[in-house]
């Protein structure tokens, strides 16, 4: 008799799942965006935001939430009701590097998120000013070799995944180029282009803007084949550092314990609008890639990420409080 009571709970349970699935969501939802407007993680979000809007028959709220390399945003969202109408639209330099780069966080990384759905994938350009007497990747680190201390490169913020780079850059090529942290990659590329600072670390989607406006010239890529945006411009591994290859992910995560069946509503709806012609050429046009996974393979990527940017935290010798 209780075996039949715990079945039939069981399965009404589920029953109640679907139909809260296949109804929601019945009023707006909010991605938070734990960085700033203009940078790559914003554009992307509020492309989805506008695609599922479409798709739900509800608005989808962008709301930006920036700070502390995207640890306020995403508090946030740990703490929000796991219903679906708050969830976090994030990457990788956010969301795995934090969890080792910081003596504190208000959640877990891992254990305090759903993973959702990724988004897609990008590499990062390491750019120059225009009229820059850098002429390649070679020549800044023969500059910087040179001249200890004096070369700089600007980030979106101490302890985000640019500052990361660059120092994994000055760990696998023995120099020592000096951080100019701003709350924005907005105004950290903006300082670059006019001279103010040597180089930086930038997404694709947030560099391309100031490149094809001649504003910026990028000198390498971080991932281990070229961008298809710019195929001329070469790798990092090319210029003699073959293990340098990051190519960070974005997606959508929710609170710990989101129902599965909501979960897997957005997942497929959000591949639905990644497979569509438009949305493929819109990543492209943005220099990035669809990426389409699954929540449990998200969990898996999210997990190892977690690992393997401890290993790059450890080495550059950042940390923060």
């Amino acid at each position: 008799m209780k075996l039949r009571a715990f079945v039939m709970g069981a399965a009404l349970a589920l029953a109640a799942g679907t139909a809260a699935a296949q109804a929601y969501p019945t009023k707006p939802v909010t991605l938070v965006v734990p960085q700033a407007p203009g940078g790559a993680t914003d554009v992307f979000a509020r492309y989805i935001a506008q695609k599922l809007g479409q798709k739900w028959g509800q608005a989808v709220v962008v709301e930006n939430k920036a700070g502390a390399a995207g640890v306020i945003g995403t508090a946030v969202v740990a703490k929000a009701p796991a219903d679906g109408y708050t969830m976090l639209f994030t990457y990788a330099g956010s969301q795995a590097v934090n969890q080792s780069l910081y003596a504190k966080l208000p959640f877990d990384s891992v254990k305090d998120f759903s993973t959702v759905a990724t988004v897609a994938t990008t590499p990062f350009f390491l750019v120059v000013a225009a009229q820059s007497p850098i002429q390649s990747f070679r020549d800044l680190v023969e500059r910087a070799k040179a001249n200890p201390g004096k070369v700089t490169y600007s980030t979106s913020g101490n302890g985000s995944i640019n500052q990361l780079l660059s120092e994994s850059l000055n760990v696998e090529a023995g120099i020592k180029m000096v951080h100019v942290p701003y709350k924005a990659i907005s105004a950290a590329l903006m300082d670059v282009s006019t001279g103010v600072v040597d180089n930086a670390f930038a997404a694709v989607p947030s560099a391309l803007p100031l490149i094809k406006g001649g504003k910026l010239r990028p000198i390498a890529v971080s991932s281990v084949k070229r961008n298809a945006s710019l195929p001329d411009v070469p790798t990092i591994a090319e210029s003699g550092y073959p293990q340098f290859d990051v190519s960070p992910w974005w997606g959508i995560l929710a609170p710990a314990g989101m129902p599965k069946a909501i979960v897997d509503k957005v997942n497929a709806d959000v591949a639905q609008i990644l497979h569509a012609p438009e949305s493929q050429a819109f990543f492209r046009d943005q220099g990035a890639e669809a990426m389409v996974t699954s929540p449990q393979a998200f969990q898996k990527i999210l997990e190892a990420d977690v690992v393997k940017w401890a290993k790059v935290v450890k080495a550059s010798g950042a940390k923060l409080d």
